[in-house]
């Protein structure tokens, strides 16, 4: 349960991040895939990340303090298609430099819009997390949005497409910003790989 979440910082590059030794879990996806809404619906605060009809509006690496015991990080979208090229390579620079080189990074969340069927950037993303071994989960975003059985269907494919390629599938959750759908399994998830971090320090 999350019970206070507070707006730390932002910065251009992981080497200007928090000096910290608290767990971070950061959040990530395609440009207006919901995930500043998702942020908020987690940490029961409207206002705490910056939501926008306007895809691209994330642009540095936010971090917020939760529970005054780890931090939730809010990363750039990526394949924003109205950015720039400069642009887009920067943004993709800075997001490979704090998945590969952020010790803290405990998982990253992964958010697909269940609307869509598998895109190639989100594979080739997600592909290039399992090359590199960074922790990852995949987060499906807009639960509210399909009917119960086109949801089941859509999550299955997508499961079905990546096992074209992976072995084992990372942990793989269902949620809705509207509804709260898969909050608790969410926020339940992190304080259990807290609870086991804290027993083996």
């Amino acid at each position: 349960m999350i019970k206070s979440a507070s707006y730390i910082i932002s910065n251009p590059d992981v080497a200007s991040c928090p000096q910290s030794t608290l767990p971070e879990y950061a959040f990530i996806g395609r440009s207006n895939v919901g995930k500043s809404s998702l942020i908020n619906m987690l940490c029961h605060n409207p206002k705490l990340a910056k939501t926008s009809q306007k895809p691209g509006k994330t642009l540095l690496i936010n971090h917020f303090l939760i529970n005054g015991e780890w931090h939730l990080v809010d990363l750039p979208g990526y394949g924003y298609a109205q950015a720039g090229q400069k642009q887009r390579e920067a943004l993709k620079r800075m997001i490979e430099r704090y998945c590969l080189l952020r010790e803290q990074l405990i998982c990253l969340f992964v958010l697909i819009d269940c609307r869509h069927e598998p895109q190639k950037i989100d594979l080739e993303f997600i592909n290039w997390l399992g090359e590199n071994g960074v922790p990852f989960a995949i987060v499906f975003t807009k639960g509210d949005k399909l009917g119960r059985m086109r949801l089941k269907e859509n999550v299955e494919a997508y499961k079905n497409r990546l096992l074209e390629e992976w072995e084992e599938l990372p942990p793989v959750f269902v949620t809705s910003s509207e509804t709260g759908l898969g909050g608790e399994e969410l926020t339940n998830y992190i304080e259990g790989i807290n609870a086991q971090l804290k027993v083996e320090s």
